[in-house]
């Protein structure tokens, strides 16, 4: 999930409550294509697991489950979750305290790095973290002398996974505490309240709900991980991996499928409590509306404490992903130190190049139609709907909930068939064959449906905030509901669909655990090759392709920020236009 897929929110302003109208026909016929669509793109795919896993072939392993080495399997999915949200949550709540409130110079960079691990691929953090603390890495065995160590299993799960979602708990507490009223830590203070006893009794009890739904966001991202614990996880297995296994491995379509039932349940269970649960625990400042700055600390023992621990996190992330770098120009980092380009010419040529075309063109069709497709979605919930507006934002937010696993192998079984009807085929297997068009809609629509649930919260989020008598006025003035949206709501809301086009293409191009299930030879995804790579242990190509995907996200994002400062300033003059 994004960082602020679905994060609470303390309210500054008041929400604007829209008066919906009726629909007219061009809406109804918009609602009844997005309906169509989701059910198509993820209704479909769901439904395929759920029902592969009470067959005969399904049921044996749901059996098998309730004992031994299955039972097992869910317990080390669970701990891990929770391990990681725990840690994952302390260093994102860390960052954002230090960002928020302590004053320093470099605060631009230390939300920089922050942020990579949110654009980075998922094997970056895992294959730097073995070429350092592996058996053979550079700081345990030739640094330290250590002969037995190892990270696999638990532990250095735990730590990859925890550098890898930390940000998305950052995001969360650096928008709840910038959105936090200063003068309640004001009045605390001048009652003669110290700094600790005001953390204490005014400033964490209000970040409860941001403390409550990071922790879920990071459990759900961590139990849904496929990446990290095939790259890392040893003998420590868990349900994704499980599944991938039983799928690849042993063939057994309708094992893989129980372990995505299983898999399933807590995700959606997590996602609805922190959808209908956390996400109402609102805290609502006194005045309405923030007044002022924070206070910002500047010396004392606790600043001290917090910017040492600060910049120990962000050193160890410039480590990880200086390894990556660093080694991509490097024979065999840590064993053969030459430096060489040997790494990228490889990258660069036969399948590796063929991949990265691909990924860049599909992510780059994919990521306007997830933003345009969530923003209209939010349209309709926001604006349009009068029922069921609860219903279509929740199957509009479930790519995102449900895990990659389970659409992966849901994509897999749903449409590796051509649709046929009576003698005559309609349309061809999607992830199947080696139909190049069939395989890359395929992807396109996977993309589609992990990324859209970004933008289509951050265009609720801007909806909520803007009068509706605009869209009234439009309407008034006998414009239809495709109209206005088209050249009023959408111009309006553009800084917020920039900004999800942005987490869009992000999640795209580092997207793993759905697309390893539906790639063909025909269609190389770079996430998959990067996979590959790092299985058969030539981490010098891993690294290389870990850095070119690195320059092209970075590239394309920086295109897009160029776009939202140019646009954001004056979204009301631009829909004027």
């Amino acid at each position: 999930m994004s960082a602020t897929a679905l994060a609470p929110t303390v309210s500054s302003n008041p929400v604007v409550k829209p008066r919906r109208v009726g629909l007219d026909v061009p809406t109804k016929v918009m609602v009844i294509v997005v309906v169509v669509l989701l059910t198509i793109m993820i209704g479909v795919p769901v439904v395929r697991v759920l029902a592969l896993s009470f067959s005969d072939a399904g049921l044996l392993e749901l059996g098998r489950m309730t004992r031994g080495s299955s039972l097992q399997i869910l317990g080390h999915t669970v701990l891990l979750g929770t391990l990681v949200g725990l840690i994952g949550s302390a260093l994102g709540f860390l960052l954002a305290y230090v960002q928020v409130r302590c004053k320093f110079f470099g605060k631009r960079f230390l939300h920089l790095i922050s942020l990579l691990p949110i654009v980075s691929p998922p094997f970056a953090v895992a294959t730097a973290v073995i070429t350092l603390f592996g058996r053979r890495g550079i700081v345990t065995y030739r640094v330290l002398g250590l002969q037995d160590f190892t990270i696999y299993g638990l532990p250095g799960l735990t730590l990859v996974l925890a550098v890898s979602f930390f940000p998305v708990a950052y995001m969360n507490f650096k928008g709840l505490l910038e959105h936090l009223d200063p003068a309640l830590d004001e009045a605390a203070q001048s009652l003669g309240a110290a700094r600790w006893t005001v953390f204490r009794t005014v400033t964490l009890p209000m970040m409860i709900p941001g403390i409550a739904s990071s922790f879920l966001l990071l459990f759900v991202e961590t139990i849904a991980d496929l990446a990290n614990p095939l790259a890392i996880g040893g003998d420590y297995t868990v349900l994704a991996s499980k599944a991938y296994m039983a799928i690849t491995g042993d063939y057994n379509l309708g094992g893989g499928a129980a372990y995505c039932l299983v898999l399933l349940v807590p995700a959606l269970l997590v996602f609805i409590i922190q959808r209908y649960w956390v996400s109402k625990k609102e805290v609502v400042s006194v005045t309405g509306k923030p007044a002022g700055k924070p206070q910002q600390m500047v010396d004392g023992p606790g600043y001290w404490v917090l910017m040492v621990a600060a910049w120990l996190v962000v050193a160890f992330t410039i480590l990880i992903y200086g390894t990556v770098v660093v080694g991509s120009f490097m024979k065999s980092i840590g064993i053969n130190n030459t430096w060489t380009l040997d790494n990228f010419v490889w990258a660069m040529e036969g399948n590796g190049g063929r991949a990265m075309i691909t990924t860049t063109l599909l992510a780059l069709i994919a990521t306007p139609v997830a933003g345009i497709f969530g923003m209209i979605i939010a349209w309709l919930v926001v604006r349009k709907l009068r029922v069921a507006q609860g219903a279509l934002d929740f199957i509009g937010m479930l790519g995102l909930a449900v895990p990659g696993t389970v659409v992966g192998i849901g994509y897999m079984l749903a449409f590796n068939m051509p649709i046929i009807f009576g003698n005559r085929q309609f349309f061809p297997a999607l992830t199947g064959g080696n139909a190049v068009f069939a395989g890359a809609l395929g992807i396109i629509m996977v993309f589609i449906v992990r990324s859209m649930p970004t933008g289509q919260r951050a265009g609720v989020a801007a909806l909520q905030q803007i009068d509706p008598a605009i869209d009234e006025a439009s309407t008034s003035l006998g414009a239809s509901g495709t109209t206005t949206f088209r050249k009023i709501t959408l111009p309006i809301i553009r800084p917020a669909f920039l900004s999800g086009l942005t987490n869009s293409f992000a999640r795209s191009m580092t997207t793993l655990s759905p697309i390893i299930f539906i790639v063909t030879p025909r269609t190389r995804i770079l996430t998959a090759e990067i996979f590959g790579e790092v299985n058969a242990g030539r981490f010098g190509h891993a690294f290389a392709y870990c850095t070119i995907l690195l320059i092209i996200v970075m590239a394309v994002i920086g295109v897009f920020n160029l776009v939202v400062r140019d646009s954001g300033a004056s979204p009301i003059s631009q829909a004027g236009r």
